[in-house]
């Protein structure tokens, strides 16, 4: 019996060895097995994903088996258009080729060369060191929504919604363009930068401190990208509305 447990245990370690080699982890508890039961536990019943490129949010969501509703807003043309081939047999998943910021109206927006890159914002350095293949490579103009807008427009409750951010440096105007609505959105995740990954972006910092005088509490922390030298830059953060 020692050496079957033994056996099984060098696998397993052999096994998440060649995982890191490839870059790449699994635990016993992913990060999106613990946000389906937090949006279980919460009663939530609609995601607004806002930044959605290509739909990996939404899809990671889905699978983890989230059953609700999902608006997912990307403005870049070609990445809407993966969006909308990815979502065509679900039919509880409404895709917007929209952006979502501070006010409504055109907005001029960098194009990564990467795609999910692409941001409001001018690139920092940091973010060139940490990814070469993010440089943008063109610049167009976009169509924005708000989120205080799309609440009614979609006739959507916050009480029961999820707002994702994910918007590269442009978190900030987006709760901004939720007006005094934020407040009632039962969780908000966003993306949460450590260092200035774009020039005149709002850091972590702030951000939380934003999302806690609202009504908010730090609920999990997910890493994201890291410099090559190890430092984390960036981190998902998911606030519920404290209880």
């Amino acid at each position: 019996m020692e050496t079957r447990v033994k056996t099984r245990e060098a696998l397993k370690l052999a096994a998440r060895k060649a995982l890191l080699r490839a870059n790449l982890d699994i635990g016993r508890d992913p990060a999106s097995a613990r946000l389906s039961r937090t949006l279980s536990a919460r009663g939530i019943t609609t995601v607004l994903d806002v930044g959605a490129n290509m739909g990996q949010f939404a899809r990671i969501v889905r699978a983890a088996g989230f059953p609700g509703t999902i608006h997912s807003f990307e403005p870049l043309p070609d990445a809407y258009a993966a969006l909308a081939s990815v979502s065509r047999t679900d039919p509880s998943w409404q895709c917007h080729n929209l952006a979502v910021g501070q006010e409504a109206g055109p907005l001029e927006l960098n194009v990564a060369g990467n795609s999910f890159s692409s941001s409001v914002l001018p690139m920092a350095q940091a973010h060139l060191d940490a990814a070469p293949d993010s440089a943008y490579v063109d610049r167009i103009v976009v169509q924005t929504t708000t989120v205080a807008d799309l609440l009614g427009e979609l006739a959507i409750d916050p009480a029961s919604t999820l707002l994702k951010i994910d918007t590269q440096g442009y978190e900030m105007p987006v709760l901004e363009g939720a007006g005094t609505q934020l407040a009632f959105f039962a969780a908000v995740q966003v993306e949460m930068s450590f260092v200035a990954l774009y020039e005149g972006q709002v850091l972590f910092d702030p951000l939380k401190t934003h999302l806690e005088k609202r009504g908010f509490e730090l609920f999990s922390l997910e890493p994201g990208i890291a410099a090559p030298d190890g430092r984390l830059l960036q981190a998902d953060g998911l606030f519920v509305r404290a209880t």
